[in-house]
C-alpha cells in the first residue's frame, strides 16, 4: 500500500536528484534536497486539508488529482508561477522573464521580492477565510480546543462574520504597510492599495470557488438522497435505475477548489525557496518533488481513513492554516524565517495528532465507540462551511 501510494513520488525524487546532480553537481543536489524538505514541511497541513476534500471524491477524481492536478501543482505553481509574477510586476514578456531568471538571477529575485506584498495579501486572505469558516462553523460536532471553539462556533450564527473579520485584518495589514512606508520614506506607499486589492481578490476567489463547490456538493447530496429513494423503489418494481451526471460537476468544482487551495499553500514555499536559491531550475525540481509527496500523502490519508481515526488532525491543520495566513500577512512588512513558518504547522498538527491518540485511548479504556459530540466521530467536520 505504501509503495503503491508513494511509488511515483520515490521515482520523481530519484529522477529529480539525478537531474540536479547533472545540472550543477553535488551543490545543486544538496539544494534540491533542502528545497524538497522545505516544501514537505511547509505543506504537510495542506495534505491534511486536501484529504478532507478528496475523500468526498470517487477513485476517478482522485486519479485526476494525482495526474492533472500534479501537473498544475508542479509546472503551474512551482515553475510558471514565479515567472508570471516577475513578468507582471516588472511588466515584462514571459520569454523575457524566463531569460532573466537564467541570466540575471539576482535581478529576478529582486523582482519577486517586490511582488511579495501582493502575493502574500492574496494567499493570506484566501487561507484566512478557510480558517475563519472552520472556526465559525456551528455545525461542527467535535471540538479540539473547546474553550475557544465552542464560543466562536456560536458566533458563527452571525451572517458573513468571517468575511467581516477577514476584511478588518486586511485593512489593518494595508494600513500598517502604508504607515511604515510613509514613516521610512520608502517608495512602497503606493503599494498599500495593491495590497488591499490583492487581498480582496483572494477573498473573492475563495467566495467564488468555495461557493460553487459548496453549491454543487449540496446538489450532489440531494441527488444521492433521491437516487437512494429511487433505488429502493426500483428494487420493489424490479426496474434498473440510471445514475445522474451531477457528480461530475460537484467533483469538478471540488477539484477546482483543491487547486486554488494548493496554489495558496504554495506561495510561502515559492517565496521561501528564494532564500535558498535564485535558480529557477533547482527551485522547480525541489518544490516539484515536495509537491509530489504532498499529493501522495493526501491520497494515503484518504485511503487509510486516517482523518476518521484521528479526528483532531483536521483541527490542527486548520489552526496551521490560520497561523500561515497571519504569517503571510505579517511578511507583507516584516521578514519571518521559513524555519518558523514550517515548524508552526508541524507542531500544531503533531499536537492535534497526540490529542487524537489520547482521545482514542480514553474511548477504548471506557469501552465506548466514540458516539457523537466532542467524543465521537466528526461526521460534520468540514474544510469550511462552504466546502
Amino acid at each position: 500500500m505504501l509503495l503503491k501510494t508513494f511509488g511515483w513520488s520515490f521515482a520523481v525524487t530519484a529522477l529529480g536528484l539525478v537531474a540536479a546532480f547533472y545540472y550543477g553537481g553535488w551543490q545543486a543536489f544538496g539544494i534540491v534536497a533542502i528545497l524538497t524538505i522545505l516544501e514537505i514541511s511547509l505543506s504537510f497541513d495542506n495534505a491534511v486539508i486536501n484529504a478532507g476534500i478528496l475523500k468526498k471524491m470517487n477513485a476517478f477524481w482522485q486519479k485526476i488529482f494525482l495526474t492533472v492536478g500534479i501537473l498544475i501543482a508542479v509546472f503551474g505553481m512551482r515553475l510558471v508561477f514565479p515567472v508570471v509574477i516577475v513578468a507582471v510586476s516588472a511588466q515584462l514578456g514571459p520569454i523575457e522573464a524566463i531569460d532573466l531568471s537564467f541570466n540575471n538571477p539576482d535581478r529576478y529575485k529582486e523582482l519577486v521580492t517586490d511582488a511579495h506584498p501582493s502575493i502574500a495579501a492574496f494567499g493570506g486572505m484566501f487561507l484566512l477565510m478557510i480558517f475563519l469558516e472552520f472556526l465559525f462553523d456551528e455545525e461542527r460536532d467535535i471540538h479540539w480546543l473547546r474553550w475557544i471553539e465552542r464560543p466562536l462556533a456560536k458566533l458563527g450564527r452571525v451572517d458573513m462574520l468571517s468575511v467581516c473579520v477577514a476584511l478588518i485584518v486586511l485593512l489593518i495589514s494595508a494600513l500598517t504597510f502604508a504607515t511604515h512606508a510613509h514613516q521610512h520614506g520608502g517608495g512602497h506607499a503606493d503599494k498599500a492599495s495593491t495590497v488591499m486589492l490583492s487581498g480582496i481578490a483572494g477573498l473573492i476567489t475563495y467566495l467564488v470557488v468555495g461557493g460553487l463547490s459548496g453549491f454543487f456538493e449540496g446538489k450532489l447530496e440531494e441527488e444521492e438522497e433521491r437516487e437512494h429513494e429511487a433505488e429502493e423503489a426500483a428494487k420493489k418494481a424490479g426496474k434498473p435505475v440510471t445514475g445522474v451526471a451531477l457528480a461530475g460537476k460537484a467533483a469538478f468544482f471540488l477539484f477546482l477548489y483543491l487547486e486554488v487551495l494548493d496554489a495558496s499553500f504554495s506561495f510561502d514555499g515559492v517565496i521561501g525557496a528564494f532564500a535558498i536559491t535564485n535558480e529557477i531550475v533547482l527551485m522547480a525540481l525541489g518544490l516539484g518533488i515536495g509537491a509530489m509527496y504532498v499529493r501522495s500523502l493526501t491520497v494515503y490519508l484518504v485511503r487509510e481513513g486516517t482523518l476518521d481515526d484521528y479526528v483532531y488532525l483536521e483541527h490542527g491543520a486548520h489552526y496551521a492554516i490560520g497561523a500561515l495566513s497571519l504569517i503571510l500577512l505579517v511578511t507583507i512588512q516584516y521578514e519571518i524565517s521559513e524555519i518558523i513558518t514550517g515548524l508552526v504547522g508541524v507542531v500544531l498538527i503533531a499536537l492535534s495528532f497526540w490529542s487524537s491518540v489520547r482521545r482514542n485511548r480514553a474511548i477504548a479504556a471506557s469501552g465506548g465507540d466514540g458516539g457523537s459530540g466532542d467524543g465521537g466521530s466528526d461526521s460534520k467536520a468540514h474544510v469550511s462551511s462552504r466546502v
